[in-house]
């Protein structure tokens, strides 16, 4: 409550009284002093509070001073509503301030007026603890800050090992590529060489294929430059042999015991017979010695070829003929043996092959279709054995081949 003005007479003071010490006079009139209220709210502007909403402060008296005021009674904790300075307190006012009606809408939001007009500060701003109470700790952000760096380093960890260990992966891989490219570039030389094996061997082949006794691809290379010869009431074979003659025409062999008889008569006109064909040729030389016979026909035939090697015992031979006048008569056999020159005689070559009369002056082909010798002869009451002039005898002699 507010102190009155007394009079200005002393006297005794009681504590509590609001009295004046002895033997003072009253000073006079003091400034009102509010008192705060127990409970409730005391909006701006009511009787003893300042306008702009403020608690107006005052010393406090010491009892037995002029001016004390008797003790108050406990003050009841501070109503929740402004607080000192302006700044609203902790928790928001529940009483109804005098003058208002409870009821909803109260008390007023965040920034709105007060029940005297007067603006309240916006519910935002920091609020201030009554007397008493502890001020609010803000929780600090270092832990959460601290376990956010702790699992950026973990994750950053993380990270590193696995890109590690893909670089490693990613380094043997190219390693066992590199190896699979060097084993891959070996087996294609390996297979290479063995290509380049395979290609000399088959070459090889083919050319002992090729050397291969065949007397079928024997005939059919020769019979076309062997004919039956006619001359006079003899009949024998002769071949073709070497290159065209000088003056045009084709060069041939025959045996001279063959040709004899027109020989000896003068005449020198032969025919050369193959199925209905007829063809006539001349009687150029002869070596009675050796039983060789040069003749020359002006139609053109395939030459064969002489062998430009010796025969070997054992080598395998086709003879070629018209035996007892039966043409392009073929029998094969092998070399007997190769007899040199004795007692007056040339060198001859001894075979098993099945020859008769008719067959003289036949060639004898090796395995390469080559002519190694002319056919002369036969061993009387024997099986087996055939005898040939060398055909570099012939050659020698005449220079034809």
């Amino acid at each position: 409550m507010t102190a009155g003005y007394g009079s200005a007479d002393t006297g005794p003071a009681v504590p509590g009284d609001g009295g004046f010490p002895p033997g003072r006079a009253r000073p006079g009139p003091l400034p009102p002093r509010i008192e705060p209220a127990a409970t409730g709210y005391a909006p701006p502007g009511t009787p003893g509070q300042p306008p702009s909403g403020r608690v107006a402060w005052s010393p406090p008296a010491q009892p037995g001073q002029w001016g004390a005021a008797a003790p108050a009674p406990p003050a009841a904790p501070p109503a929740p509503g402004w607080g000192h300075g302006g700044v609203p307190s902790a928790a928001p006012a529940t009483s109804t301030p005098p003058g208002a009606t409870p009821g909803p809408g109260w008390p007023p939001a965040s920034g709105s007026a007060s029940p005297d007009g007067a603006a309240r500060p916006p519910a935002h701003q920091p609020q201030v603890p009554g007397p008493g109470q502890p001020y609010p700790v803000a929780p600090t952000p270092t832990a959460r800050g601290r376990g956010l760096t702790v699992t950026a380093l973990v994750l950053a960890g993380l990270l590193a090992v696995v890109t590690g260990v893909q670089a490693f992966q990613l380094n043997r891989l190219s390693d066992r590529l590199g190896d699979t490219d060097g084993r891959l570039q070996a087996a294609q030389a390996a297979d290479g060489a063995r290509l380049e094996g395979l290609e000399s061997r088959a070459g090889a082949l083919e050319k002992q294929a090729g050397a291969a006794f065949n007397p079928e691809a024997v005939a059919s290379a020769v019979l076309p430059s062997v004919f039956r010869v006619r001359a006079g009431n003899s009949t024998g074979t002769a071949f073709a042999i070497g290159k065209p003659a000088a003056g045009g025409g084709t060069n041939l062999f025959t045996n001279f015991h063959v040709v004899d008889a027109l020989w000896t008569a003068g005449e020198r006109e032969v025919f050369l017979e193959r199925t209905d064909q007829r063809f006539p040729a001349t009687i150029v030389r002869v070596d009675q010695a050796n039983d060789v016979a040069h003749l020359r026909a002006n139609g053109k035939f395939t030459g064969l070829v002489a062998a430009p090697a010796a025969v070997k015992s054992g080598q395998q031979i086709v003879v070629v003929g018209a035996p007892l006048g039966l043409e392009d008569s073929v029998t094969t056999g092998v070399v007997s043996a190769f007899r040199e020159a004795g007692r007056g005689e040339g060198p001859i070559i001894q075979f098993d092959a099945p020859i008769n009369p008719g067959n003289s002056g036949g060639p004898v082909i090796n395995g390469s279709k080559q002519v190694v010798g002319i056919a002369t002869a036969k061993a009387r009451d024997a099986e087996g054995i055939g005898l040939a002039v060398p055909i570099k005898v012939a050659c020698d002699g005449f220079k034809i081949c």
